[in-house]
This record gives structure tokens, sequence and C-alpha cells, in this order.
């Protein structure tokens, strides 16, 4: 694995590789102005841009934070780090799901959801890059069939989703600006409401335990690291096109 680190989060630095743009417009997730339509319900004061990149506009903005907020940008040498070490991983995430669109693989029933939270993954992750001056670039994946299986691409979104919410509120208390605290709680909320619906939609417990204990950054380092999911080139032969994304 080659490239640099995000507070101990290895990713590759290297081109994006496959046959679609990593990039969607607003209109590719959102094709029936669903999104559109409820954030500007909440967030008034902002203007959207359907013609315009998620990674860039006021959408971007209006689905980090509070609507009487100003968009922030992280500041200290903290924020930054856990703001970008969150973008690499909706990096992750979010290609996960839109290359299991893509191959074709999923049922019907998993493709449904997979759709749903595929969609919110991007939508958070053009909400973080708004954070930072300069956001971190996309690594090269390889999920090495795990989008190819459905019931390995099933456990692996349950435990991303899982972590993540409980990396979210290790992170809630180390970072130093309100703002950017509260952008991170809109992102939490929802990537627990993933993890409990995923767990109800293939019939296992939503929650466990009474209480969710917070985990830290190097736990997902080291989940990413056993899945070697991130690569300094591409899989060969993987055979890839643009996903039909709806959210």
């Amino acid at each position: 694995m080659s490239g640099g680190s995000v507070s101990g989060f290895p990713y590759d630095l290297g081109a994006t590789n496959g046959e679609w743009s990593p990039e969607f417009t607003l209109s590719d997730v959102d094709t029936d102005g669903a999104l559109e339509e409820a954030a500007s319900q909440v967030f008034p004061r902002h203007q959207f841009l359907r013609s315009g990149l998620l990674g860039g506009g006021a959408l971007v903005a209006a689905l980090a934070l509070p609507a009487e907020a100003t968009p922030a940008i992280a500041k200290t040498k903290g924020d930054i780090a856990i703001v970008n070490f969150d973008i690499v991983l909706e990096y992750l995430q979010s290609a996960l799901y839109v290359e299991a669109q893509g191959i074709g693989a999923l049922k019907p029933k998993t493709l449904e959801w997979a759709r749903v939270v595929g969609a919110h993954e991007l939508a958070h992750l053009a909400a973080l890059k708004s954070l930072v001056d300069r956001a971190p670039r996309r690594p090269t994946f390889d999920f090495r069939g795990v989008t190819e299986r459905e019931d390995d691409f099933i456990r692996t979104a349950v435990a991303f989703e899982d972590l993540t919410a409980a990396v979210l509120k290790w992170q809630a208390l180390r970072l130093d600006s309100r703002s950017i605290l509260a952008a991170a709680a809109t992102l939490h909320s929802v990537e627990t409401r993933h993890a409990a619906w995923i767990r109800h939609i293939i019939g296992v417990r939503p929650s466990a335990k009474s209480f969710d204990a917070p985990a830290p950054q190097r736990r997902m380092s080291q989940l990413i690291n056993r899945t070697r999911f991130v690569t300094s080139r591409p899989r060969l032969g993987a055979t890839r096109r643009r996903p039909g994304f709806t959210g």
C-alpha cells in the first residue's frame, strides 16, 4: 500500500481509477428532487443548484450545518485531522455502495437499501469536504470481490455502519469547533439509523446492548487494514459501469 495517512488512516494518493467518474451531480443521486426539497425546508436561507457537483455548492453546507450557523471551515490541527479522516472513510463507504450497484450482483431487496444508504454517504462526503480548505484525494479501492457477493457485501456494510457510528462518538469529544461538532452530529444520527435499518432488514437485532461505547479511530484503521480495500492500484479485470444511483 502506498500513500500517506490521516491520523492513522492509510490512504493512497493516486489518481482515481475506473470507467466512471467518482463525482456525481445532484441530479444523479436526487432524480426525483426529494433531497433538494427536504433540505430546502430545513435550510430555507440556502439556494440549491441541481446542476452543481455535490462537492461544491450551497447544498453541501446546508446538509452539514444548522440553518442559523455560518458554514465553518476546520481551523485547528485536530479538527482538520478528524474531518480528513472522515472524508477518507466516506470515500470508501460511498465507493463500496456505488460499485456494488454498478456490478449488479445484489438482490432487489438489498439493492433498494444500498441505493438509499449510498446516496446518504455521497452527501456526507460532499458535506465533509466543504469543512476543510483542501480535502484528501480519493484513494484507489479494491473491494476484493465483496461487491460481487451478496452475503459478503451485507456483512461488510453492517460492520462499517456500526463502527462509523462508534467512531463519530469518539471524535465528538475531541473536536474544537462547535460548528464542526454540529456537522458531525448530523452525520452520526444518520449513521446509527443506517446500522439499525440494515440490521432490521436482514433479520438481526438492531441493538444488541443498552449502551454503545465510542470506538477510537485506530479501530477503524485496523478494520481497513484487515480488509485491504485501500490499494495503490486497481484490481485488474474488474467489471464496472456507472450505476443508476437514485437515492
